[in-house]
């Protein structure tokens, strides 16, 4: 999966909401939207591991809302990182597979 294209169909999907729940998202929402899904995940995951309430969810349930926080966490990041004109593939590149052996 190509991460530009990705990123220009999550913008879409993005603006969308936004034009549908009436708000404007400044610099300051991606960053607080990204924060809210990691806490999102943290939820979750306590909950996959049996360390929070299931609030009478399934264990499929909760396993797949575990496994669905992540995206939600990694489309936030792509839309944060696009927001500011980050190229992460080049990134990556410079910060990890640099390392590569």
């Amino acid at each position: 999966m190509d991460l530009k294209h990705l990123q220009d169909r999550l913008e879409k999907i993005s603006v969308g909401y936004g034009v549908h729940l009436g708000f404007e998202r400044d610099p300051d929402w991606f960053l607080l939207k990204l924060q809210e899904e990691v806490g999102e995940l943290t939820q979750a995951y306590l909950q996959h591991t049996g360390r929070a309430r299931t609030k009478g969810a399934t264990a499929e349930q909760i396993r797949d809302t575990f496994h669905q926080e992540f995206a939600d966490v990694l489309c936030q990041l792509l839309l944060f990182a696009k927001q500011h004109d980050v190229d992460l593939p080049a990134e990556i590149e410079r910060k990890w597979l640099v390392y590569e052996a």
